[in-house]
């Protein structure tokens, strides 16, 4: 029965990819009298084979655009290919096959099974950031930056590899060898590079971080310290040499416990004195080999240089250091370090034995022994003129003195460095500047745009490809008509990714990188999907470029993102045998035993890896079980924001649930009809159904706004749930026909295939561009659903109690709770805000329940601890008096036993006593 459903589901998706793509479906136009939705993934680059991150992210994306156009907004949801990049190259060189060639058949295939999914994507809008109709607006901007003086060259330390004659990635060196040939990789060759001044921007960077109230604090968070504003000052500190070694510090009134100096291996200073200091240069040459992240590590790491510099207040000498947790790209390279009130500048004065001052009163009861420094607050001690003053008034006076001198000054300082956009690669955009001996660097002037990669270039794994192409190289400059050679650096890719959410808006105009007046209307992205692994890199890049355009006057947001939405990792069983190492799924056998050797192997799981042989791709779903089942399994089984553990038990729980709807409208095809549904005359079910149905409408809607997807879609499926049960109850055909067509269009943006052939059994059209179901608050009966909730408790009770007997009992006698113990709860509930256990117990008690102290004593305790379970199962008498009543025979029924109500004073079975407001005792014979 599965398998059939899975082959007609597959059909069925077929049938309606076909008719969505024939009518154009989700095609987007402007239109001014619509309210636009703007909803974008962070498009993928073009690897060949779509993965599992891929389907849930455009998963999230699609249900939610789906959604939103049900509701009426004009919604936007396009679709492109991040397209440069060094795995074309590389294909390339290993395939001997041309990157454009290998790149184009990728999207070709990553296509198709984007649309075997179903996505609600605008092809007509697609983009392509290694065609030339694309990259020629990268050209247009960079050259909008030179102009502006953003972008420029200058000296930048790379990786270069001897063996390969090229530069290689961060991500290319591996323990200090090059990926391909394992030659050493020099990491320290400098070479003229063009940069872009992205720190022009680091303060609006930062402040408009406060405006992005729909980000995760989390990516708010690094994207503050990625940019890392600090508010300090700059010092001179003079050197026995007759010259100054500048630092910055954000504590200038520490000064006086400065007690040594610490360059970065890379400092100028630093190498200077390696030249004639043996034991420096060998230091830094080991230093240097070590990643940022490793360095900050071994803090105690260093050598002295034998030099000294002086406190520019009172003369004393402070030897310096060369320490490798000093950073070249912090500050200056350069500190004055106090290990008094710095942990580090500790260490690593404990571990070279060099003094350490006191400048800042510390605790009473600190001790710098076992405490290390003091790195709290306090007023200044040992500290000449700044003496009893506390950290805001000494660092205003300090800076006040530094300027005085003329020594120093206030300061900010970023951690950013301006954006080295330069690559020694062919597959990336060509940047469109020229050499000549006689004018310099000139750009190429815009009518020559784009300038396009060659193809007549060599890929041998060394040196520049675009280098062996003469056709490239030799031009005339631009100016003087001499000539010339192009700049054979590309770009860094992610200026592809900076700017394509702009081109979306419209993909075809050939004027300008896109028409300001479509970006005026579609701009800015409502919601943007995609990994968290994006924050600090591609979203402040995206940011800088949308902040440079505005002053260019061409879009007037500050900020290109309104709500960014990251997701989950997917995660997945992975098997380790102690023979055969990382196991394929399908290579274990029960009770988790290696099909090769009969050992036993280890289970864990992970983030889905290919090195760990345990992933799963969207195409194996889509082939076993419909790309419905793919997506609502995807949708349903985690928080998006959450990782999500992939399992076999759980995608086939989200294929049953799609048959039992298939099944409820098909097999009651007869009971549908077009008639206005009543309540006049209505039964309890009836009042029930109905309310349901209005609740299901409201959540869901409230989930997918909140995009809490996995919440909705198990909204849907307590629907689903409760219909079948009033279908065996008799149900108003009315009320049962507005619980189907609610339910269908709820599921549809999970399951849109599914959706719209059930859809077309009662009606027509596309779900796409119907109706979003509007809640009818008149037709919701709080009553109604708090009797039924009560029956389900109970029924959840009792089942539990019938396995822990495990008997079918013949008699259920429900005992409802005593009188008093309503006025009781109710007490408790009220004063429940007092947050103290003795004054609820001791206000409780005195509202006319001592008798009862011991009972009182022990619920404010309960109550205390889960105040939300309190709440939620407390009833008023009434309203419980009325659901036991309403449900006597509902329980009769689902468990064939009699059933007999109580009162807890008229009972005389001897846990009557443990009933409870909302929480009946249960006694089963």
């Amino acid at each position: 029965m599965a398998q059939e459903f899975a082959e007609r589901l597959k059909q069925i998706e077929q049938k309606w990819q076909k008719k969505w793509e024939e009518a154009n479906l989700h095609k987007a136009e402007k239109d001014e009298d619509k309210e636009k939705k703007y909803i974008l993934d962070m498009f993928p680059y073009p690897s060949g084979r779509m993965h599992m991150g891929h389907g849930r992210a455009f998963s999230l994306s699609d249900v939610y655009a789906r959604f939103k156009s049900m509701q009426g907004y004009n919604v936007m949801h396009p679709m492109g290919w991040d397209a440069f990049g060094m795995p074309a190259e590389n294909a390339a060189i290993d395939r001997d096959i041309n990157p454009g060639e290998w790149t184009l058949d990728c999207i070709s295939d990553m296509k198709e099974e984007f649309k075997r999914l179903g996505f609600s994507l605008d092809w007509d809008r697609e983009v392509t950031t290694c065609e030339p109709e694309y990259y020629k607006w990268d050209q247009w901007i960079f050259q909008k930056m030179l102009e502006e003086g953003i972008a420029y060259r200058d000296e930048a330390e790379v990786n270069w590899c001897p063996s390969c004659e090229t530069v290689l990635a961060d991500e290319q060196v591996e323990d200090g060898l090059c990926w391909r040939c394992d030659s050493e990789v020099n990491e320290n060759k400098e070479m003229e590079q063009w940069k872009l001044a992205i720190t022009d921007y680091a303060d609006e960077l930062v402040a408009d971080l406060e405006q992005l109230d729909g980000w995760p604090n989390k990516v708010r968070e690094m994207q503050e310290n990625w940019i890392g504003r600090s508010t300090g000052a700059r010092i001179n500190f003079p050197l026995k040499q007759g010259r100054e070694l500048e630092v910055f510090t954000t504590r200038p009134d520490t000064i006086f416990g400065a007690t040594f100096m610490a360059l970065a291996p890379e400092h100028e200073l630093a190498e200077e004195i390696a030249e004639e200091n043996e034991e420096v240069a060998d230091y830094i040459e080991v230093a240097k080999q070590k990643d940022d992240e490793e360095r900050e590590e071994k803090s105690k790491a260093g050598v002295f240089t034998g030099r000294y510099a002086e406190n520019p207040f009172n003369d004393e000498e402070i030897p310096i250091y060369v320490a490798e947790f000093v950073l070249e790209g912090a500050g200056t390279g350069a500190i004055m370090a106090v290990p008094a009130h710095d942990q580090r500048d500790f260490e690593f004065a404990q571990e070279h034995e060099i003094d350490v001052q006191t400048v800042v009163e510390p605790a009473e009861d600190h001790s710098f022994g076992e405490d290390g420094a003091w790195e709290g607050d306090g007023d200044h001690i040992n500290s000449d003129f700044l003496n009893d003053l506390d950290k805001e008034e000494a660092i205003k006076t300090v800076i006040e003195r530094l300027e005085e001198k003329e020594i120093g000054e206030e300061d900010v300082n970023y951690k950013l460095r301006d954006w080295l956009i330069s690559r020694q690669r062919y597959w990336g955009t060509p940047i469109p500047v020229v050499y000549c001996d006689e004018c310099g660097a000139v750009p190429v002037p815009e009518e020559d745009l784009p300038v396009e990669l060659p193809e007549d270039v060599e890929f041998t794994g060394r040196g520049n490809p675009i280098e062996t192409s003469d056709s490239f190289m030799e031009t005339e400059c631009p100016e003087c008509g001499g000539k010339a050679e192009r700049e054979t650096d590309t770009m860094d890719t992610f200026i592809n990714s900076s700017w394509y959410f702009l081109r979306y808006c419209s993909p075809d105009f050939e004027d300008a990188p896109f028409e300001e007046d479509a970006a005026d209307y579609w701009m800015n992205v409502d919601q943007y999907v995609g990994g968290i692994e994006h924050a600090t890199m591609h979203l402040i890049y995206a940011r800088f470029f949308q902040k440079f355009l505005r002053d260019q006057g061409m879009v007037e947001d500050d900020e290109p993102f309104e709500k960014l939405l990251t997701q989950g990792m997917v995660n997945h069983p992975a098997y380790k045998c102690p023979e055969h190492g990382w196991m394929y799924p399908e290579e274990i056998e029960d009770e988790n035993i290696c099909s090769k050797c009969g050992r036993e192997v280890e289970v864990e799981t992970i983030k889905m890896s290919k090195s760990k042989n345990n992933v799963v791709r969207p195409s194996e779903l889509v082939d076993e079980y419909g790309a419905d089942t793919a997506r609502l399994f995807i949708l349903s089984a985690s928080h998006p924001s959450k990782e999500l553990d992939w399992s076999k038990d759980g995608v086939q729980a989200s294929h049953d649930m799609l048959e039992r709807i298939e099944r409820l409208v098909t097999e009651n095809e007869d009971l549908l009809t077009e008639q206005e549904a009543s309540l006049e005359d209505a039964k309890l079910e009836d009042s029930i159904v109905s309310s349901r149905i209005q609740r299901a409408k409201e959540n869901v809607t409230e989930y997918n706004d909140n995009y809490e997807f996995n919440l909705a879609a198990g909204e849907v499926d307590k629907l689903l749930t409760k219909l079948y049960w009033y279908k065996q109850r008799d149900a108003d055909p009315a009320i049962f026909t507005e619980g189907v067509k609610t339910l269908i269009k709820l599921v549809a943006p999970f399951a849109p295939h599914l959706g719209d052939e059930l859809w077309n059994k009662i009606d027509e059209g596309f779900l796409y561009n119907s109706d979003w179901p509007k809640v009818d608050e008149e037709l919701l009966d709080e009553e109604a659903e708090k009797i039924d909730e009560y029956f389900d408790r109970v029924a959840s009770d009792i089942r539990e109690i019938q396995e822990m007997v495990d008997s079918e009992p013949a008699k259920i006698k429900v005992i409802r709770a005593a009188d008093w113990k309503y006025e009781a709860f109710q007490e408790i509930e009220e004063n429940l805000d007092l947050g103290d256990v003795g004054a609820i117990t001791g206000k409780t008690i005195n509202a006319g329940f001592k008798q009862h102290a011991d009972t009182v004593n022990q619920k404010v305790q309960d109550a205390f601890e889960n105040p939300g379970k309190f709440r939620n199962q407390l009833m008023e008498q009434r309203t419980e008096i009325e659901a036991l009543e309403a449900n006597e025979s509902r329980w009769k029924e689902e468990f064939d036993a009699e059933v007999i109500i109580e009162a807890e004073e008229r009972s005389d079975e001897g846990k009557a006593d443990r009933a409870e407001p909302g929480k009946p005792a249960i006694v089963m014979e």
